[in-house]
């Protein structure tokens, strides 16, 4: 059995049964089909044929696990490790505790995605082989042929956004489509790993086929994590800024020399066109969301028509009833924030001296000193940071590294000295601190490491006592539009530095977060390649913090290796924990050297299926 046990894992045999065998129960197709039942048994059932379509959905990532133990146990590459995995965050538990100072090996590398090849091929067999039902018209339980039509164009849609999140971690994947659905009664169950331009082609073909069937927007709450026209053109614009990017348009020489045993170069050469290619698929996701009335950020503006940047900020990620907030793209239903007395995300971010807290989830100071003055300036060019005073405190213990900082500083970072929320209202005020003896200190090996938490994301309405609620359902953000307003001026900073349009969108980002516009306070970077690409990755930094892409994008940038602003091995530094008083607590300290080396551009390929295949190669240095 060749790549195998992922592909081919699921057993199903033609004209026999779902049936165990030597593989482990992880590689079936799914779960709740394990009975002893042949295909044609499935097919001929309404209740079967839904079960086995809706298993397809099951391997859409869960954005909000973060680091979850517990209930949450097993973190993979299909949920959200990649904040500490990269320089923002430092998790208590779980393997991101470790992974990055020690590193990893082909061998034990936790967050891969090649199951993904269990959905993909459960898909294919559900586009090739479904049908109509109408025997059961007297009890109302069939499958139309127009129910079936959007059910298989759904499995299609979900194929190919599964081979996108394959692409986005390893480059070149094997394809897996109509005209080789991975049959077990072959003898020949080996795929050559397919180059870069042929997985795009094939990404862009199949969502391209899926659009006149997709809707236009699901409204119900029940319906909102469905396949729409939105998600297709966003995934579209993604891949195609991608296949521009170094990473993968001929920037990193070791992956420009990797070639399979038929002598195929699966990296191409440079080839700056992709581009534009990125600019038209990026303007094609806008013009759409143009014809829906819904190309605009999510804003919440004040009574006189000005923008509240406190509220608009939180409140992106708790409106989303009848789908009602025009930035949020797609959903993932998937739900993993807990409560504050659970096992969730929302327990790890709240301090361990409220409530149960639990106080492990840190923010890495080089993420700090990167947010924004008040002004719109970074810390070394705003005069309202004195970096002589930074550490001074005031009568209230707040470091003057926190204050005058921008709205979203305030809206993502727990910090030393603040009264953490409803408890001042609850008659019991929280003051939170990290130094030894504070309660919220290294005295337990859960603990933040850093002297912050992550803030961004929870609900401010929470607290683990009294009539307070101790939960708040929210659905993942999968896509938002602020990132694709910064890609847009990404690509079109590489075709023309000149277009106005650079500073413009990235200014829509900054406007809503409520700090001055570059082109109000840096006008003269206009047509600057280098400062507007500095300045794109500034407000990429910030704006998406802790969301999961920071670790793709200094890869594709190729610049997680270089010193600078993108920097993802060395010394990585936070606040005194061993401090046994507030003052001593602002002094910066190393609490990790991480690793990063060359090969880490790209993720391995599991090595048992390498090892197992005649046709798959290792990525470079693995």
């Amino acid at each position: 059995m060749k790549i195998l046990n992922y592909i081919m894992g699921s057993l199903l045999l033609v004209g026999t049964a779902f049936v165990s065998s030597s593989c482990s129960d992880y590689l079936d197709v799914s779960d709740d089909l394990a009975a002893e039942l042949t295909l044609e048994q499935v097919f001929n059932n309404v209740g079967q044929t839904k079960r086995f379509h809706r298993y397809i959905y099951s391997a859409i990532p869960d954005v909000s696990n973060i680091m979850i133990n517990g209930t949450y146990a097993g973190l993979t590459g299909l949920d959200n490790p990649w904040p500490t995995l990269s320089d923002e965050l430092k998790a208590s538990q779980n393997n991101t505790k470790t992974v990055p100072s020690t590193g990893y090996s082909a061998a034990n590398a936790a967050f891969s995605r090649w199951s993904l090849y269990n959905q993909i091929r459960q898909a294919g067999i559900f586009i090739r082989d479904a049908h109509a039902i109408t025997t059961g018209e007297e009890t109302g339980a069939v499958i139309t042929e127009e129910e079936l039509a959007t059910l298989k164009n759904e499995a299609r849609f979900l194929r190919a956004y599964y081979h996108f999140l394959l692409f986005e971690l390893y480059g070149p994947i094997p394809i897996m489509g109509d005209d080789n659905i991975a049959d077990p009664s072959s003898s020949d169950l080996d795929y050559y790993r397919a180059p870069i331009d042929e997985v795009v082609s094939f990404i862009d073909s199949e969502l391209r086929a899926c659009l006149p069937l997709l809707p236009h927007l699901e409204t119900s709450n029940e319906r909102v994590a469905a396949p729409t026209k939105v998600a297709a053109y966003a995934i579209l614009a993604k891949l195609h800024v991608y296949a521009a990017s170094p990473l993968f348009n001929g920037g990193y020489k070791a992956a420009m020399e990797l070639r399979d045993n038929r002598d195929i170069q699966l990296f191409p050469a440079q080839d700056k066109t992709k581009w534009q290619k990125a600019v038209s698929a990026l303007e094609e996701l806008f013009a759409y969301l143009e014809s829906q009335n819904r190309n605009e950020l999510f804003i919440v503006r004040n009574s006189d028509g000005t923008i509240n940047a406190e509220e608009s900020l939180y409140q992106i990620n708790f409106v989303f009833t009848n789908n009602q907030n025009t930035e949020a793209l797609w959903y993932t239903s998937k739900n993993s924030w807990g409560g504050v007395t659970g096992e969730g995300r929302e327990r790890r971010c709240t301090p361990r001296d409220v409530y149960q807290g639990f106080s492990g989830i840190g923010i890495v100071q080089e993420m700090i000193d990167d947010y924004f003055m008040a002004d719109g300036h970074t810390i070394d060019e705003s005069p309202l940071y004195d970096k002589s005073r930074e550490y001074e405190l005031d009568a209230n213990n707040i470091a003057n590294m926190y204050k005058n900082r921008e709205p979203r500083f305030y809206n993502d970072v727990t910090y030393s000295g603040i009264i953490w929320q409803n408890t001042a209202e609850n008659g019991n005020p929280k003051k939170i601190y990290f130094y030894k003896g504070s309660g919220d200190d290294n005295s337990k090996a859960d603990n933040c490491y850093t002297g912050y938490l992550l803030y961004k994301g929870l609900c401010h309405d929470l607290l683990g006592t009294g009539n307070y609620p101790r939960n708040q359902y929210r659905p993942g953000i999968l896509f938002r539009l602020a990132d694709f307003y910064l890609l847009y001026a990404e690509a079109l900073n590489e075709v023309n530095p000149s277009d106005p349009k650079i500073l413009e969108y990235v200014d829509k980002i900054r406007e809503r977060a409520g700090i001055p516009k570059l082109q109000e306070i840096k006008p003269e970077i206009r047509g600057n390649y280098e400062a507007q690409f500095e300045a794109i990755r500034h407000e990429r930094r910030v704006e998406l913090f802790a969301e999961g892409q920071r670790y793709f994008d200094v890869r594709r940038w190729m610049l997680a290796d270089k010193d600078g602003d993108c920097r993802q091995g060395g010394a990585f530094t936070g606040m005194d924990m061993n401090a046994d008083n507030p003052q001593d607590f602002m002094n910066r300290v190393t609490f990790e050297t991480r690793l990063f080396e060359e090969r880490m551009y790209l993720y391995p390929l599991p090595e048992s299926e390498v090892n197992k295949s005649k046709k798959l190669v290792q990525n470079p240095g693995w």
